[in-house]
């Protein structure tokens, strides 16, 4: 059925874009607010560049927009709900039988990181 390759395919492009770490972390960061290049690479502690070009590739698959204000260029997701989804994401991780306790731990604190910046925000309003 062509209805279904078409969404397999957008689904697909989409996870692909979700396929690195610095990207889930910006959606997250995003998820509480819109937030410049500078802001985004010391949350993230990586190098301006790598920040512009994870920016980039979430500009240019639509996931975020920009809002220039004189100089400065302030990013913020196209649909807010994408970050609690990547966040609804962690339950199905630790579901996993063989996850370490390291991990699980790791799990639970970017919930609780991510999940209380987006409760002043308009994602969560109950978190576990």
């Amino acid at each position: 059925m062509p209805f279904r390759d078409i969404a397999a395919k957008e689904l697909a492009k989409i996870f692909s874009v979700l396929a690195h770490p610095d990207r889930v972390r910006i959606i997250e960061e995003l998820g509480a607010g819109e937030k410049d290049v500078n802001s985004l690479q010391a949350v993230l502690g990586v190098s301006h560049s790598r920040t512009s070009q994870n920016l980039a590739v979430l500009r240019t698959n639509r996931i975020v927009t920009e809002r220039r204000d004189g100089r400065h260029v302030f990013y913020r997701l196209s649909q807010p709900e994408l970050a609690g989804w990547i966040l609804e994401g962690l339950r199905f991780i630790e579901g996993d039988a063989q996850a370490s306790e390291a991990r699980l731990n790791a799990f639970e604190k970017a919930r609780q990181k991510w999940g209380s910046e987006a409760a002043g925000e308009l994602l969560f309003t109950n978190r576990d």
